[in-house]
């Protein structure tokens, strides 16, 4: 028997493609790898953090009906160097976060912002001497 060896992408599915590309690569610095159209007809663009390898696919699809994201259904995090400096780089964008940063004793800690469609993002940033999140 085979069993998993990596992930590889993970799928989030979008009523409006281009400001959710324009989002996660303005906003979090995701770089586009590739796009195409799937046989079945869905526009998809995958996106990479500068230091992972693991893909985030976004996906249109009109022909299944809308996206309504229900809320704390989902979300992906992704490290940051200073959840203060994001807090900076999001108000030059007219954004702010969703759920203010929570940081502990250590220096770690995390935020929210929310994506287009309703999905949240969590960013969190190590503690001092690279502890935890």
């Amino acid at each position: 028997m085979s069993l998993a060896k990596k992930l590889l992408h993970t799928r989030y599915r979008v009523n409006d493609l281009a400001r959710t590309v324009t989002f996660y690569r303005e906003v979090l610095g995701l770089e586009e790898v590739r796009r195409h159209k799937s046989p079945r007809g869905s526009e998809l663009v995958f996106l990479k953090a500068p230091e992972s390898q693991e893909l985030i696919e976004i996906c249109s699809f009109p022909g299944s009906g809308p996206v309504q994201v229900q809320p704390d259904l989902t979300h992906l995090a992704f490290e940051v160097d200073s959840l203060e400096a994001f807090g900076r780089h999001l108000a030059t964008m007219g954004l702010k976060f969703s759920d203010e940063p929570h940081i502990r004793e250590d220096g770690s800690g995390f935020a929210f912002i929310d994506a287009p469609e309703g999905y949240e993002i969590e960013l969190m940033q190590r503690g001092k001497d690279g502890a935890g999140y």
